[in-house]
């Protein structure tokens, strides 16, 4: 079976309920998170073996992490020891990352002082088949953007598949243009993740209004149609590009649908809607898991595209950054929506 390796930095995210009431109750819930942790997480409780390498202080609050790290059958020799802080985000219950109501506090974290050469990515590759990462860690410093096109290089070379999560934070880049970047990086990829606009942001894909003005999914999936064949045509190494949509219903709901586009074919999931959702947080990642799992396991393309959007369809209703379904639960979703 096919061993996964998930690269990015540890986070905590401290989630305090609006309107200042956390300070009477004197009580913030805290999670365990990160992009590719959340992904490799999921994909650990799916039964797939997986690594996760990341690096973080040599302290007590570090060894619970590894605990709770070890009980999610997450393989954490990779992981370094150096520096002095965990980074951490602030975000309020139900809010969505994407708002710019999030408040980082990452500068200095054991993660930001990696620098190449730091990893030995001979050991880390040992036996491995999948990297995954983000677009998060390049977004974080210029070093750290080093660290991952080495980390890319090396894969390559031994031949591993590679899948990125075009996960745009624009407070992160701050005045740095991530076309660039990201473009070196997508050219060792051959499995992406995102949205229509994050593409754009990144990669300076364009828009078109005309579609986004209909505001219908029809014109959404027409739309990331036209994005995942120009991702192709640039990036010669891409097989599949995976593009999802998510939209608000009501005040408290949520519409969501994904498309897929390989070389030759392409395949879109139902709408699928709920009056109410729980949290945000980790929907995408749970989305990529998804994607890596069907992939691994060499779904149809349209049972790859409906397994993809249950799971991340189902992080709706659950609290926190990693997701608790099995595959029992994601493939019960697909009965009732397909």
């Amino acid at each position: 079976m096919q061993k996964i390796l998930c690269f990015g930095e540890i986070l905590l995210r401290f989630s305090p309920t609006a309107g200042g009431e956390w300070l009477n109750t004197q009580q913030m819930p805290v999670y365990l998170g990160g992009a590719e942790l959340n992904v490799a997480s999921a994909l650990a409780r799916w039964g797939l073996p997986v690594s996760y390498c990341t690096a973080m202080p040599d302290h007590f609050i570090s060894r619970d992490l590894l605990s709770e790290l070890g009980r999610r059958k997450l393989n954490t020799d990779t992981i370094l020891f150096l520096g002095d802080r965990i980074g951490s985000y602030y975000l309020a219950q139900g809010k969505d990352l994407r708002n710019r109501a999030v408040i980082y506090d990452r500068e200095h974290s054991s993660f930001r002082e990696l620098k190449p050469g730091m990893i030995d990515w001979e050991r880390a590759f040992h036996d491995i088949s999948w990297l995954h990462f983000s677009a998060i860690t390049p977004a974080l410093s210029e070093t750290l953007a080093e660290v991952c096109e080495e980390a890319l290089a090396a894969a390559s070379k031994r031949k591993i598949t590679i899948s990125i999560d075009l996960n745009y934070r624009a407070p992160l880049w701050k005045q740095r243009n991530p076309h660039q970047i990201l473009s070196k990086l997508l050219d060792y990829c051959e499995v992406v993740m995102g949205n229509i606009w994050a593409v754009h942001d990144l990669l300076g894909i364009p828009l078109d209004h005309a579609l986004l003005q209909q505001n219908k999914p029809a014109s959404y999936q027409q739309h990331a149609h036209q994005s995942a064949l120009k991702l192709l045509k640039q990036f010669t190494r891409i097989k599949t590009v995976a593009l999802t949509f998510r939209f608000g219903e009501g005040q408290k709901g949520i519409q969501y649908f994904a498309f897929l586009q390989t070389p030759h074919d392409w395949a879109e999931s139902p709408v699928l809607r709920s009056a109410e959702i729980l949290d945000k947080v980790g929907t995408g990642d749970c989305f990529m898991a998804g994607l890596i799992y069907g992939l691994i396991h060499h779904l149809a393309q349209k049972d790859l595209i409906l397994f993809a959007t249950s799971a991340g369809f189902g992080k709706f209703f659950e609290v926190g950054d990693a997701t608790r379904q099995d595959v029992r639960m994601i493939r019960e979703r697909i009965q009732r929506y397909a």
